[in-house]
């Protein structure tokens, strides 16, 4: 399915003019930040193949991050680190960082369009989308913003970590990263209280000792 801008098309018909799609990487790893991006994407303007992040290749990604970059009308960026994630939980840490990525969005939004969540201390108007990555135009460029910027961060995390191997893995709990983080205990990018971690740096200390 290609994602179209049907959404977008109807809060202008509403009167609307500078229409945000959200979204998010990272709620699923181990490690590192959840990175959300925000983008208005201009009206009737060319998809330039624009998809939902997980049904492109890397390099396809980062091809389509550079076109989005020229050709939006605004991209916001915004984070939630490790710590963040631990003291609020996942959900919340990921409005968190769709709050600031909105908040980072120049034109600023006057309607919010999300894959799916809500955003209770957002004051614009919002339609939360199931599945929303696929079938809003904006949303889906919102989703190759976000999981770009995430990759290039967890390749800058691999070169202060490199006993992780955060470039393979980007900090989801595949068994290599499961094997290293058993190895090695938790860095400070890791997520303490996802269970794995906490499992992880368990057998770490039974191993040390």
């Amino acid at each position: 399915m290609v994602p179209a801008d049907e959404f977008e098309q109807e809060a202008r018909r509403r009167g609307y003019r500078r229409v945000a799609g959200v979204d998010e990487a990272g709620r699923g790893p181990l490690a590192g930040p959840v990175v959300a991006a925000a983008v208005i994407w201009p009206s009737r303007a060319p998809s330039i193949g624009i998809r939902d992040s997980k049904q492109l290749s890397a390099e396809e990604r980062e091809r389509i991050y550079h076109l989005i970059l020229e050709r939006a009308r605004g991209v916001g960026i915004g984070f939630a680190d490790a710590g963040e994630i631990d003291r609020l939980n996942i959900l919340e840490a990921t409005r968190l960082a769709m709050v600031r990525a909105l908040a980072r969005l120049r034109p600023s939004a006057d309607y919010v369009l999300t894959d799916a969540l809500t955003l209770p201390f957002v004051s614009l108007p919002l339609r939360p989308i199931i599945k929303g990555d696929v079938l809003s135009l904006s949303i889906a460029a919102a989703s190759i913003v976000a999981k770009v910027t995430r990759d290039r961060l967890m390749a800058e995390y691999h070169e202060q970590y490199p006993q992780y191997n955060f470039l393979s893995h980007k900090g989801y709990g595949t068994p290599e990263h499961l094997r290293l983080l058993t190895q090695f205990g938790p860095s400070p990018i890791h997520r303490l209280s996802f269970r794995p971690v906490q499992e992880a740096a368990f057998a770490h200390l039974l191993g040390a000792s």
